[in-house]
């Protein structure tokens, strides 16, 4: 990607005008919950996974040290109005630079995420998870300058968010090499995050687990209880092993949460990023202080039904010896030139075929159509060969819906965009 260093300049001076931080100057500022600290103590890190500074602001207090962004949460800020007169603003900044329409889009969804972000740090002196353009998702070039771009912006508290893909975990890698704070996102399973943190290490990876609890939920392979959970553990345990010998620093983040009861029954995780929802739905369990315990080395055993091996569930949280052999193998390449492509090659190549994948454009539509939930009947032939996985099909629609909120918020944004004459 080519390197524009005054456009760069021009929009992080622009992004930070009126920025006035108080780095560790809020301390004071909150209250403190009894409940909230108890978790805190079994060495979960607590975070809210709203954009919403009201939603946040009737939740926040002071064991709380994060907020969680992404494309489809700044959506649903963009869309209420509340960036409608900075828009055109950002387009005065950005008209002597002669941008294309996309390269506009690009631009101005970056300012937004860095305004947006921005705006969550002052108010809260908080970390804040913030998230590339979907269209980046398969640029590793590019994916690597925008998220360097949005450390110059805030150091001090930015997490950037990058999608597992094969471009993103390659991107990944390099920007920790710089020393970029990485919340790599839309993992599903152990397998997955294991991958993702022997080969990338970010600060942080993902289980989305509501999402598998739901797709178990919707297929009748069973009740959907506990199948997050037990994806989550295992990933937790994987990360565990992997930080004990040195290979990895990354953390487990139980994601896609969908009540306050998984909060409870994973206590001890390393960190929860909560939707407003859950996290009071935790509250509202009136539990006492005293009445929380570590569940990270509990082993939830789902209810499945037969049919649930159809969709090949296990990989969800079995780590198999072909996947650390293939990553052993990975290891010894030079992963500093490798290109997206020549990685899922790589893994293929070593038996791992089904887990990092270069979708068609027709697969892409098909996922699409389906929402955040696949159907397993339109992939079971290709989950029975072993060519895609469960996780990454999960993967695939959970990409799919940000894609199409990131279209939703470049809809808005075009409006306020002047046509050339």
């Amino acid at each position: 990607m080519k390197i524009n260093e005054p456009l760069e300049t021009a929009v992080r001076d622009f992004v930070l005008r009126d920025f006035k931080p108080d780095f560790g100057g809020k301390a004071s500022a909150f209250s403190a919950n009894p409940l909230w600290t108890s978790l805190k103590a079994l060495g979960s890190e607590l975070w809210l996974d709203t954009g919403s500074i009201d939603e946040s602001g009737a939740l926040w207090t002071k064991e709380f040290s994060a907020l969680t962004t992404n494309n489809t949460l700044l959506n649903n800020e963009v869309q209420r109005g509340q960036y409608d007169a900075l828009i055109p603003e950002a387009c005065e900044v950005l008209a002597p630079f002669n941008l294309s329409d996309r390269e506009l889009l690009l631009e101005i969804a970056f300012i937004l995420n860095a305004v947006h972000g921005l705006s969550l740090v002052e108010t809260y002196d908080a970390f804040v998870s913030v998230e590339e353009h979907t269209d980046l998702a398969n640029d590793m070039e590019a994916a690597i300058r925008y998220g360097l771009r949005y450390q110059a912006i805030c150091p001090e508290r930015f997490i950037v968010k990058l999608p597992f893909t094969p471009a993103g975990l390659l991107a990944t890698r390099k920007l920790v090499a710089e020393g970029v704070t990485i919340n790599h996102t839309l993992g599903f399973s152990a397998r997955q995050n294991y991958l993702i943190a022997r080969i990338g290490n970010p600060a942080f990876v993902n289980v989305f687990m509501g999402r598998l609890n739901s797709f178990v939920a919707d297929h009748e392979l069973g009740d959907g209880s506990y199948v997050g959970e037990k994806a989550t553990l295992a990933s937790q345990a994987a990360l565990i092993a992997l930080r004990a010998s040195g290979q990895s620093a990354s953390r487990q983040i139980g994601a896609s949460l969908r009540s306050g009861e998984q909060i409870r029954d994973l206590a001890g995780l390393d960190v929860f990023t909560m939707p407003p929802k859950a996290a009071q739905g935790f509250l509202d369990l009136r539990l006492g202080p005293d009445a929380l315990e570590n569940h990270v080395n509990t082993i939830y055993e789902p209810e499945l039904t037969a049919a649930a091996d159809e969709a090949r569930i296990s990989t969800l949280w079995d780590i198999d010896d072909a996947l650390v052999t293939a990553i052993d193998a990975l290891e010894q390449q030079d992963l500093s030139s490798m290109l997206p492509g020549e990685l899922v090659a790589f893994l293929a190549d070593h038996g791992c075929a089904d887990l990092l994948i270069e979708w068609t454009d027709e697969q892409m539509a098909v996922s699409a159509a389906e929402g955040k939930i696949p159907r397993l009947e339109t992939w079971k032939s290709l989950l029975a060969e072993k060519s895609v996985g469960l996780d990454s099909l999960m993967n695939l629609c959970g990409l799919n819906s940000f894609i199409g909120d990131q279209a939703d918020m470049d809809e808005r944004i075009s409006r306020f965009i002047s046509q050339p004459a």
